[in-house]
């Protein structure tokens, strides 16, 4: 099973993009799903949680701005005004019994 992340791409301030992540097949006992995202030479940060389909948590640097959704096997992040400082490669990732999953990730390049 993998996690195909997908919705990157070039977006111009204050554009928005919804990026999305479908496992090829199922995982049980998923708690949460997740978007985490690495800038050049940073370190990758969570952007965005949602834990048992219901309990969002949404870091402070997209508050307002970015919202999380899921549904089955699949977790949704909506980027909405987007900023320069949101370029990064976005990661998707889902927790489970199993343990954690990631998706290759997808690219968004922000211009201004």
């Amino acid at each position: 099973v993998q996690l195909q992340a997908s919705g990157g791409g070039l977006a111009q301030v204050p554009a928005s993009l919804q990026l999305s992540c479908t496992s090829t097949g199922p995982i049980s006992g998923v708690r949460v799903m997740a978007w985490y995202r690495q800038a050049e030479g940073k370190q990758r940060d969570l952007v965005a949680s949602i834990a048992n389909g219901r309990h969002a948590n949404i870091a402070d640097s997209v508050k307002g701005r970015f919202t999380i959704s899921s549904g089955k096997n699949t977790v949704y992040l909506h980027m909405n005004t987007l900023i320069p400082e949101d370029a990064a490669v976005y990661y998707c990732k889902f927790t489970s019994s199993w343990g954690d999953y990631w998706g290759q990730g997808t690219l968004v390049t922000v211009s201004s």
